[in-house]
């Protein structure tokens, strides 16, 4: 066994996004520009409606997956091609922008808090231009396993005998949601081959007997296990691992293709009304 330790401290900056909504961003930042093959991580959060209920109107993407997950309250989505849902909490929707899609994500208060995060996932240049997909799953669809000390949400990849219900076949996701009590331990084996990160949303950890605090997120080094106890409060935090692409990223806003003349490509589309080429096929419970 070898624990993979911490390679890299990111704290999450405070940007506003969409039509005034602050998140809390450590990937896609001038410390993190992106941890191939994920290209950004959002935490989004609050209990004030007015920070948030302006949410993201229509806006375009084309090149990659945005990955959301939410905690608390729900996520209203509408697109161009006529998909409309509602993310509820604990639920989580995988979506293949691909070749285009223009969608809306419209952040609703449940009990005074609104929770959650989205994580961009980089698509080979094979697939950039391929029909979109949605995965969609209500909580109930998602495994929980329970712990000595805690309990671990199994999105996507294995947890012990549980794997998750969403699929990313390119990048081999694993994404755990993992709750611990004061002081309890935590350990899984992660792939040598695959970049990972863990990033602490309530309480703090130690990862590899190294200090890790709230919103703050650890790259992670070479090694074939993550071990992480909580500190004295207990912990939550979200493990995530990849296979690397090893291509290059060209991203412009919403954009993420191999070159600058795809990027130039991409905002012809959009302005010219041929961004959005194939309706989405989806899957889901």
């Amino acid at each position: 066994m070898n624990t993979r330790r911490i390679r890299q401290r990111v704290p999450a900056f405070e940007v506003t996004e969409g039509a005034g909504v602050t998140v809390h961003r450590s990937i896609g930042t001038p410390a993190l520009k992106n941890l191939d093959p994920f290209l950004l991580l959002d935490h989004f959060g609050s209990d004030n409606p007015d920070e948030y209920i302006a949410g993201f109107p229509e806006h375009p993407h084309r090149g990659f997956i945005t990955f959301t997950y939410m905690l608390d309250g729900h996520m209203e989505h509408r697109d161009s091609m006529g998909n409309r849902g509602d993310l509820k909490a604990g639920g989580a929707q995988w979506m293949k922008a691909a070749s285009g899609v223009i969608h809306s994500e419209m952040p609703q208060q449940t009990n005074g808090l609104m929770r959650g995060f989205q994580l961009w996932i980089n698509l080979p240049a094979r697939e950039k231009l391929s029909d979109p997909l949605y995965q969609e799953f209500s909580a109930a669809a998602i495994p929980e396993v329970a712990l000595a000390q805690g309990r671990v949400r199994v999105l996507a990849g294995k947890f012990g005998e549980a794997r998750g219900v969403i699929d990313d076949p390119a990048t081999d996701v694993l994404y755990l949601d993992v709750s611990l009590d004061a002081d309890a331990r935590f350990s899984h084996p992660v792939a040598e081959t695959h970049n990972a990160f863990v990033y602490v949303f309530e309480g703090s950890a130690r990862v590899a007997g190294e200090a890790l605090a709230t919103h703050h997120l650890a790259v992670l080094g070479a090694g074939d296990t993550v071990e992480i106890a909580a500190g004295e409060a207990g912990a939550r935090f979200i493990l995530v691992a990849g296979r690397p692409l090893g291509e290059p990223v060209v991203q412009y806003g919403p954009f993420v293709m191999n070159s600058r003349e795809e990027i130039e490509q991409a905002f012809a589309d959009y302005r010219d009304g041929r961004l959005v080429r194939a309706k989405a096929a989806m899957k889901g419970h």
